[in-house]
């Protein structure tokens, strides 16, 4: 398996969203185990989460958010794509 190569101003977006999902699970008052548990994933794999690790399969993170209430979040992930909207534009002239 082909290890991902991550830009550091990229890795700090991954770990700033690792903090909001343990803030989010916190705020619920949530154990670490718990949510591994109803996430279906082991408690060392939360906390990579926790970390924004991208090692980490993109169903994991779904499946902890999901836990969290904030699966609508998952879809607004690259749901603005202005850049794409300006080239699709570009292409109709």
């Amino acid at each position: 398996m082909k290890k991902q190569v991550i830009l550091p101003k990229h890795k700090n977006a991954l770990a700033q969203m690792g903090e909001q999902i343990k803030l989010a699970r916190k705020r619920r008052k949530l154990t670490a185990v718990q949510v591994a548990e109803r996430a279906d994933i082991s408690r060392s794999t939360l906390s990579l989460i926790e970390k924004g690790e991208p090692s980490v399969a993109m169903g994991a993170y779904f499946n902890v958010l999901r836990v969290l209430g904030l699966q609508d979040d998952f879809l607004k992930l690259a749901s603005d794509d202005e850049l794409g909207r300006k080239l699709q534009d570009l292409e109709l002239l």
